[in-house]
């Protein structure tokens, strides 16, 4: 039989060699994830330098479409002022002579309003005006 000393050291070589396997077991794993993080890396970096290829171009684009943006912009503030111009000259071309031609008819239809009625009815339209 076993002694209580044997038994404490056989359950204690148990228990380390217990613990070795799980150590190897994790150890394994990280290995393995180590190696799987390195192959992802490198296909990254395979990957990545196309990317910013396509993105510098398209950072270029971008760039020269804002810069025909710019142009465009510039042009259109030109012609609207310019619209802005001939809107106002066209409308002091046609508002000023009609508001001459309404003020001389209604100038016109008032004189001969005040020549139709009767002489005693004019002193009531010369009041009124006041």
């Amino acid at each position: 039989m076993l002694t209580a000393g044997e038994v404490a050291g056989l359950i204690a070589a148990m228990a380390w060699a217990i613990l070795v396997c799980f150590m190897a077991v994790a150890l394994v794993r990280l290995i393995r994830l180590l190696t799987e993080t390195t192959k992802m890396v490198s296909q990254l970096g395979d990957r990545v330098v196309p990317l910013l290829e396509d993105v510098s171009a398209a950072v270029g684009e971008t760039n020269r479409q804002l810069v025909a943006l710019e142009a465009i912009t510039k042009d259109v503030k030109q012609v609207s002022g310019h619209v802005a111009r001939v809107s106002d000259v066209t409308q002091n071309l046609v508002t000023g002579p009609m508001i001459k031609v309404a003020a001389f008819t209604h100038g016109l239809r008032r004189a001969l309003g005040a020549r139709r009625r009767p002489v005693t009815a004019r002193p009531a339209l010369e009041r009124r005006r006041r």
